[in-house]
């Protein structure tokens, strides 16, 4: 059974959301939805190799979702009041998965983004039980 969402989730999702309006967060969301949608991780370090400001955006939102997501996999966030509005982390989680297995072997970091992984494959989980078809329309837009 879901645990009943609390006034202290609502108020965590609201402070996510004012970190998220930060004038570089915003700058570095923006490119990475715009731009980020590589398929292997050498086509990554060619878009945005190490030192760039590139890079600094792909580091930048992806270590954000992975923190939002510790809150989840942890149990201090409710995960389905967060689905209901965060759909901006799937967005990460999807563009992110196909490259984050090289990634982690580049780095040597078996746990990179471990926690966007966990809740990235719940959220998909979550959509698709919600509407299959809009999950897919949702994939279409976002590769």
């Amino acid at each position: 059974m879901t645990q009943k969402a609390t006034y202290d989730d609502a108020n965590l999702i609201l402070r996510l959301y004012e970190m998220r309006r930060e004038a570089r967060m915003r700058q570095a969301r923006a490119w990475f939805t715009a731009n980020c949608k590589v398929k292997s991780y050498d086509e990554l370090i060619k878009l945005a190799p190490g030192g760039s400001d590139e890079n600094a955006s792909i580091r930048m939102v992806t270590s954000y979702w992975d923190l939002v997501a510790s809150f989840m996999t942890s149990g201090v966030l409710n995960k389905e009041l967060f689905f209901q509005s965060g759909r901006e982390l799937l967005l990460v989680w999807e563009r992110v998965k196909e490259y984050l297995p090289s990634m982690r072997a580049a780095y040597k970091d078996p746990a990179y983004l471990k926690h966007l992984e966990i809740i990235g494959n719940e959220f998909a989980t979550y959509f698709k039980k919600q509407d299959k078809d809009a999950y897919e329309a949702f994939l279409k837009r976002i590769k």
